[in-house]
């Protein structure tokens, strides 16, 4: 089945109604209990990668004290699935610094408890808190970390491949993961149905793979501008892991994103922010 293009102006038109909505919650949403909250909080060591039970933090009281990576205070909410989350886990990961992962399980609606409210009204993951400083954008939470924390920059010094890299980095994040967000796949099948939705999820991934692989073939070498993992590198492969495992997009149509997926696959610190190595995801 295709969607001709009276119905896909009619689906857009429906998705940017919705996002406009002041009823959004109302749309997607189940009734959830305000008074339950999060329960799965592990403190999660970047350098060794994986989370730290806390007789081994009260055994281990002198290396943090000394070890420059060690930043307690940085708290990241975030669910095992969601692939904006991975992207902060991914860029923690590569700078190596250590935080305490708190689990907000979207499919039980800890994003509307009070407590989640008041960290992002918008109910959405991730959020990080360093101190007193709140971000609840992955966009913005890893333009925040490479500002405060110099170590294994993910931006590169020179000016056109910076841009590029936040050029890739926008298109994911604001042309491709937005439309295929579980509330609007929801919405999407109680509008024109689960044949039309899938239709509609690929056809906009593949858009944005399409545009990334004329933007990034020209400076790709082992990773998106060169041979260094930068920011477009942690946009990309995520996004590229939820379009294969959970759409089913061929990636042969872009053997430039494919072959940058493959190498961000083989680093350790993109190996330990895998959703199935979280704290939170189902045994």
């Amino acid at each position: 089945m295709k969607i001709n293009p009276p119905m896909l102006l009619q689906i857009s038109r429906s998705y940017i109604k919705l996002v406009k909505a002041d009823n959004f919650q109302r749309c997607f949403g189940r009734h959830f209990s305000n008074t339950e909250t999060p329960t799965t909080n592990s403190i999660v060591d970047a350098s060794l990668a994986v989370p730290i039970s806390a007789s081994s933090m009260e055994s281990d009281n002198s290396k943090k004290a000394t070890d420059s990576t060690w930043v307690s205070k940085i708290v990241l909410y975030s669910f095992w699935q969601s692939s904006c989350s991975w992207r902060v886990r991914f860029a923690l990961n590569l700078k190596g610094l250590s935080y305490e992962y708190r689990a907000v399980n979207l499919g039980k609606g800890e994003q509307f408890t009070l407590e989640f409210d008041k960290l992002n009204p918008l109910h959405y993951v991730p959020v990080l808190v360093d101190g007193d400083v709140v971000i609840s954008d992955s966009y913005a939470i890893l333009l925040y970390l490479e500002e405060k924390y110099h170590q294994r920059p993910l931006l590169p010094v020179e000016p056109q491949l910076r841009a590029l890299n936040l050029q890739a980095a926008s298109i994911v994040s604001s042309n491709m993961q937005p439309l295929h967000m579980l509330s609007v796949l929801r919405y999407m099948e109680e509008r024109v149905g689960p044949e039309e939705k899938q239709l509609w999820v690929k056809f906009h991934i593949q858009k944005g793979f399409g545009a990334l692989e004329k933007l990034l073939t020209g400076s790709a070498g082992k990773y998106a501008t060169g041979d260094e993992v930068y920011m477009a590198d942690v946009f990309l492969a995520p996004q590229i892991a939820v379009a294969t495992k959970r759409f089913n997009i061929d990636m042969s149509e872009f053997p430039t994103l494919r072959k940058i997926y493959d190498s961000c696959e083989a680093l350790p610190e993109f190996q330990a922010s895998l959703p199935e190595r979280q704290p939170d995801a189902p045994p």
